[in-house]
């Protein structure tokens, strides 16, 4: 819960101006969105258009103080820089396919696809935390390190 009132913290630092806070959130996410918009046929200056154009949408509901957010801060800009990334493709006649985004995917149920994985993830950590060697070791050898049966012998 520790994280949570953090990010409480982060958003009504954002809503005051806070230098501090404006600087963690962009810390904390610029990375991943300009990956995303790489990734999915944009350049470092899109990235950086839509990252500002997401921290205005997150400032703004932030200001508005009847925003709840109801995930991480970093769930909530991904979703944002991905639907505004989606919005700039087919305003520009140039839409590809883009993985997984077939085009209309709300926001909310794009927050709650991320904030579901994100669970599954926490529960599979504390699943492999509570195993014994040599267990956790082979588990980690073979699905997180992608060795080979015959590398892990």
């Amino acid at each position: 819960m520790k994280e949570e009132g953090n990010e409480t913290a982060l958003l009504q630092g954002l809503a005051r101006n806070d230098r501090k806070s404006v600087e963690t959130i962009y810390k904390e996410n610029y990375n991943m969105v300009q990956s995303l918009i790489i990734n999915n046929n944009g350049s470092a200056d899109d990235a950086k258009d839509i990252f500002q154009e997401t921290m205005i949408v997150l400032y703004e509901k932030a200001r508005s103080g009847t925003f709840e957010l109801n995930c991480q801060i970093k769930t909530y800009v991904y979703s944002v820089s991905r639907r505004l990334w989606l919005k700039r493709l087919q305003q520009v006649h140039r839409m590809t396919e883009i993985g997984e985004m077939d085009g209309a995917v709300s926001v909310e149920e794009d927050v709650d696809e991320h904030s579901k994985k994100n669970l599954e993830f926490e529960m599979m950590d504390k699943a492999i935390g509570s195993l014994g060697e040599p267990c956790k070791g082979l588990l980690e050898a073979f699905y997180l390190k992608k060795k080979n049966m015959q590398e892990i012998a």
